[in-house]
């Protein structure tokens, strides 16, 4: 069943389930806007490994 679906009831396994679910995502999400800013970062002041 999907949310918008006419049948869906929200009781407490689908709380749990979303929270849980918006929490790991929320937590990969802040982890790799970190990687991408910190590599851009360190991109622009040249700090990074030269592969020759």
């Amino acid at each position: 069943m999907l949310p918008f679906s006419f049948e869906w009831v929200w009781d407490m396994g689908h709380y749990v389930f979303h929270g849980g679910l918006w929490y790991a995502l929320s937590i990969l999400g802040m982890g790799m806007t970190y990687c991408i800013l910190k590599a851009a970062y360190d991109t622009a002041k040249g700090k990074g490994r030269h592969h020759h």
